[in-house]
């Protein structure tokens, strides 16, 4: 039951999601038309490049949102354009999803909409006006006189109706919203591999940096407080030589402060090993090490960990790092009163959720570690996502390969 609300809710959130990408194809297509009849007149020739770079902005929102890899960017002439394959197949995908798209959209839309007003109908049907009783946003004359309880039972019973219509239908829906932006949008069979090769060279120059910081970020924790703990036991050493025949006692007081300062040395040693490859992934595994990060966490958190199995070590590393980074933003910076963590593995991908129900406005700009989050995902060629508008929510997907 957790598994089928789960996909229900992320079948609301995608056909939602698919809806606001809908509606900017229905305004291109507007526009695209508007540019055609202008044609006719000669001036709109002028303006089809610029309509299709239009046409290009909005199909890349479609394919980030699917994950599809961007094209290159239009060519500058009208007569390139045209001839151009991937803006033929975009003119083709644009009719297709701001209409079908739009209508899977608006159920996603009014159907959740409609099963809260109608389930919830019994409980105000009462407050309202004989004459303007409708429980529905769709005017349905057969309820219209549902003043009993009786009749907003009924009513109630069509919004269960809703309910299990997203939760059984809801995936479909999404897989039909989604098919021409998988079909039309991804890059045709042959395509020039040099925008796979240029992304390929920013993520390994992405893996380098990520390296190069996780190298610095070791060297100043053994730097700044491993080595300073064992230079202070050396000094202290040698003060107890100095002074075990003069002094006793404070030799022994010194000696004292040399256990403490290799008991304070030995700890950092064990928070650096921990942060090169905690070992709790080793002993308890993924599901067991996020459950330990969500007890430390600032604010209840819910862990929901499906993957069976195990997967590389290197993968379940960057998983633990990244869930680790994101809980700690959400205790600084997000003013929440609770967080949730997903880990699914589906096929070959893992894939992570982490929400929480804060103020949002997070920006990678911010100094709050989401561009490292990126740049250590994109070393393992995954996906990150950030969803975080201003008054909140804020979501972080992440998508990474899994091969065991």
């Amino acid at each position: 039951m957790r598994q089928r609300l789960r996909m229900a809710l992320d079948a609301v959130a995608r056909l939602l999601g698919g809806l606001g990408t809908a509606l900017l194809a229905a305004a291109a297509l507007v526009l695209l038309g508007s540019v055609m009849l202008l044609s006719l007149l000669g001036v709109g020739v002028l303006l089809l490049p610029a309509t299709l770079r239009t046409l290009r902005s909005v199909a890349n929102r479609e394919r980030t949102r699917l994950s599809v890899l961007e094209p290159a960017p239009v060519p500058r002439s009208a007569r390139a354009a045209l001839r151009d394959a991937t803006v033929r197949r975009e003119l083709a995908w644009l009719p297709l999803h701001a209409t079908v798209g739009t209508t899977a959209g608006f159920v996603g839309l009014v159907m959740p909409a409609t099963m809260v007003q109608n389930t919830t109908y019994p409980l105000y049907f009462r407050l309202l006006p004989p004459v303007d009783n409708t429980p529905t946003f769709i005017f349905w004359d057969v309820f219209h006189d549902a003043t009993d309880l009786t009749g907003a039972s009924v009513v109630a019973l069509s919004g269960v109706f809703c309910a299990v219509f997203i939760a059984m239908l809801g995936p479909a829906l999404v897989r039909v919203q989604e098919w021409p932006g998988r079909h039309l949008l991804t890059p045709p069979a042959g395509a020039d591999l040099s925008l796979r090769i240029a992304e390929l060279t920013a993520t390994r120059a992405a893996a380098l940096d990520a390296h190069a910081a996780e190298l610095r970020r070791i060297e100043r924790s053994l730097h700044d407080g491993t080595q300073n703990r064992l230079v202070a036991v050396n000094v202290l050493l040698g003060a107890v030589r100095r002074a075990v025949d003069r002094n006793p006692a404070a030799a022994h007081a010194a000696l004292d402060r040399a256990q403490d300062a290799a008991e304070q040395a030995l700890s950092e040693l064990r928070a650096v090993a921990r942060g090169i490859l905690p070992p709790v992934l080793a002993d308890r595994g993924l599901a067991g090490a996020l459950a330990g990060l969500a007890s430390t966490c600032g604010v209840p958190c819910e862990v929901v960990v499906d993957v069976p199995g195990r997967c590389a070590a290197s993968v379940e590393a960057t998983a633990y790092f990244v869930v680790a980074e994101a809980l700690s933003n959400v205790t600084k910076h997000s003013g929440a009163t609770s967080a949730v963590v997903e880990v699914i593995r589906k096929d070959d991908r893992l894939l992570l959720r982490i929400a929480d129900d804060g103020r949002g406005g997070a920006d990678e700009r911010g100094g709050s570690g989401l561009t490292g989050i990126r740049r250590r995902i994109e070393a393992y060629d995954g996906r990150f996502t950030l969803d975080s508008p201003a008054g909140g929510p804020t979501t972080i997907r992440v998508e990474l390969p899994c091969g065991s």
